[in-house]
């Protein structure tokens, strides 16, 4: 039996038998609450004693839920005040997923980005296959470079389904000064949660190695992104190129 969403008219649910641990089922109800908006991005969400109640679980099987969505950082903790809901405007999730370092112990300082260009395009069969789209939709593509410590480092091509992000213009990138993901939260309702990444090695071609202030040829490190909202429902497609001359990609395994 699948689990239903909590409805207006029921303040309890009750979770159903299921192979899935209890947990788990728990945590996708909470994931559904964030989905539909019940819960937004910077609130506080139910104590894990109320929680208990409405779904009527013990306090424990609440809690490992929380502790699974707070490691995945969909959920942030917060010592003496509660559990929030993660948004990408939260100084610890802001950058999480840029994993580039500094060499030693300078610190890496995203001085500000330069907006290229913000069109709208026809998709690729790839892109269609990947944001589930047609051949008469449209993506947007958005082309930056990121400087860190004053010095450009990442020229990006940015791909993402123009049905989500109607009104994202030009205008609207360059004026408003908040990270992109943080835009895509606060414009759109569009949260990011996870992303697939492929490194390579790569020479720098001619019009790249000219954005970024480098010779024709130089070594880069491209990494092609793949990030998903809620539902694992891809969102955007992401090209980088990076200078790594004073810098690494630093990532934890497990």
């Amino acid at each position: 039996m699948a689990l239903k969403p909590k409805s207006k008219t029921n303040s309890k649910q009750k979770v159903s038998a299921s192979f899935s641990p209890l947990y788990k089922q728990i945590k996708e109800l909470l994931l559904q609450s964030l989905e539909t908006g019940e819960f937004k991005p910077g609130t506080m969400i139910p104590s894990e004693h109320d929680l208990a109640d409405r779904f009527q679980v013990s306090q424990g099987t609440v809690r490992k839920a929380i502790d699974e969505l707070a490691a995945e950082n969909v959920l942030l903790r917060r010592q003496g005040k509660g559990t929030f809901v993660a948004t990408h405007h939260e100084p610890s999730v802001r950058y999480r997923f840029l994993r580039l370092s500094a060499d030693g112990q300078v610190e890496v300082k995203r001085t500000h980005s330069t907006i290229l260009s913000c069109e709208r395009l026809s998709p690729t069969e790839e892109q269609q296959k990947i944001f589930e789209l047609s051949s008469s939709d449209e993506v947007v593509c958005i082309k930056r470079v990121m400087n860190f410590s004053n010095r450009p480092t990442v020229y990006e091509e940015i791909y993402l389904p123009a049905v989500l992000f109607k009104g994202l213009t030009f205008d609207l990138l360059t004026h408003e000064k908040m990270p992109l993901y943080g835009l895509f939260e606060s414009h759109f309702g569009v949260q990011l949660l996870r992303c697939d990444e492929k490194l390579r090695a790569v020479s720098a071609p001619d019009s790249i190695a000219k954005l970024l202030h480098v010779a024709v040829g130089s070594p880069l490190l491209s990494i092609e992104r793949i990030a998903y909202t809620f539902g694992e429902k891809a969102v955007e497609i992401r090209t980088g190129f990076y200078v790594t001359e004073h810098y690494y990609y630093r990532n934890s395994l497990n």
